[in-house]
C-alpha cells in the first residue's frame, strides 16, 4: 500500500475548515454515488477526520487532521492503484485547496 502526504495551508479558523469539510462529504456523496461506495467519515477528535470508501472495488482509508494553519490529508492506496498516486494527489490539492481557498502553486 502507497502512502501519500497533502498538506494545504489555509489561514481559516478550525470551525470553518470542519463546517466547509463536512459540506464537501456530503456533496462527495451525492455525485458520485455510482463511482463510491460505502463513504464514511468521522470526526475521530474536533481535529481529526477519517475517512472511509471503495471506489472500483478498492477500499480506501483515509485520514485528515485539520491544524491550525494547515490540513494534512493522509491517504493509504491499494494495488494498482498506487499507479496512479501522483493524479491522485493533485486531485487531493486541487480539490482540498479550492475548498479552502489555497491558491495553486
Amino acid at each position: 500500500m502507497k502512502q501519500i502526504e497533502v498538506r494545504l495551508p489555509h489561514q481559516l479558523p478550525e470551525a470553518e475548515v470542519r463546517r466547509r469539510i463536512d459540506a464537501a462529504v456530503v456533496k462527495a456523496r451525492d455525485e458520485y454515488s455510482e463511482q463510491v461506495r460505502d463513504l464514511t467519515a468521522t470526526w475521530a477528535t474536533g481535529s481529526r477526520l477519517d475517512l472511509g470508501l471503495t471506489v472500483m472495488g478498492m477500499e480506501i482509508e483515509a485520514e485528515m487532521d485539520n491544524l491550525p494553519a494547515e490540513l494534512v490529508v493522509r491517504v493509504g492506496v491499494p494495488g494498482m492503484a498506487a499507479l496512479f498516486a501522483g493524479r491522485i494527489q493533485a486531485g487531493i490539492e486541487e480539490r482540498l485547496g479550492g475548498l479552502l481557498g489555497v491558491q495553486p502553486a
